[in-house]
């Protein structure tokens, strides 16, 4: 599984392991039913802790992206797509009010702000 770590990030790692792999299972590129690698194995290939990559694996299954069977492993929980997707655009429809509530205070025009989310986005100006 390819996890990129970096060590001058503030995001703990267990944190950053944790969103890789949350993004890979709500993009579909982890599929439902899929085994992820063991613990060991995943701190062995990120040459991290096993601790640190037990916490991912835990809080994940507390979200309930991931479930754990005794003796078999870590599989990608069938979460309803639908929901996982309807959570992130509730995330990002809060991270946009309060841009746009900052934009208004400043006198950022809406021209501005698409020009913003367009340069974001990669599609030049």
């Amino acid at each position: 599984m390819n996890i990129i770590i970096s060590n001058s990030s503030n995001i703990p790692i267990y944190e950053q392991v944790k969103e890789q792999i949350k993004s890979k299972i709500i993009s579909n590129e982890l599929k439902v039913g899929e085994l992820l690698p063991s613990i060991r194995s995943l701190a062995k290939d990120l040459r991290i802790s096993v601790i640190t990559t037990k916490n991912a694996y835990e809080v994940l299954e507390q979200e309930g992206y991931v479930e754990t069977i005794a003796s078999k492993g870590t599989y990608v929980a069938n979460k309803n797509v639908e929901l996982i997707r309807e959570e992130q655009l509730k995330k990002v429809e809060n991270l946009i009010d309060t841009a746009v509530s900052i934009a208004k205070i400043s006198k950022i025009s809406k021209e501005e702000m698409q020009s913003m989310l367009n340069i974001l986005y990669g599609e030049g100006e």
